[in-house]
């Protein structure tokens, strides 16, 4: 099987819904973490970024196997917890990652993809 993740990062606190943020943070890391003790997700990293002058503020790094990845993003509770992060928090953003053995065929990928490139000029 292959393995996937998913990227959740977020940006600051919309002012006054700090507590929340926190609160819905805590609600999230239980959810994930309780993928893991089912066997449904391999791992999940919460991250939290030093100050940097961007809009990233941290994020959440979850890892299983592929198909796992693409049915979690579609589950009502995942979508539920994403519609809740957008009303607390700035820059939300979800967005699919390549890991593990599929590194490989990406990659291949991409040099097939530059050297298509590096043709036509």
């Amino acid at each position: 099987m292959k393995e996937g993740g998913v990227f959740i990062g977020w940006g600051p606190s919309l002012p006054g819904r700090e507590r929340k943020s926190v609160e819905l943070f805590l609600e999230a890391m239980r959810y994930f973490m309780g993928l893991v003790a089912e066997g449904r997700l391999i791992s999940v990293e919460p991250v939290f970024l030093e100050p940097h002058g961007g809009d990233l503020e941290g994020f959440i790094f979850v890892r299983g196997e592929q198909e796992e990845i693409t049915r979690l993003r579609t589950e009502d509770e995942v979508r539920r917890l994403m519609v809740k992060a957008g009303m607390v928090l700035q820059n939300l953003r979800v967005v699919g990652a390549v890991t593990g053995s599929a590194l490989n065929q990406h990659l291949q990928w991409y040099l097939q993809a530059v050297r298509q490139t590096t043709r036509r000029r």
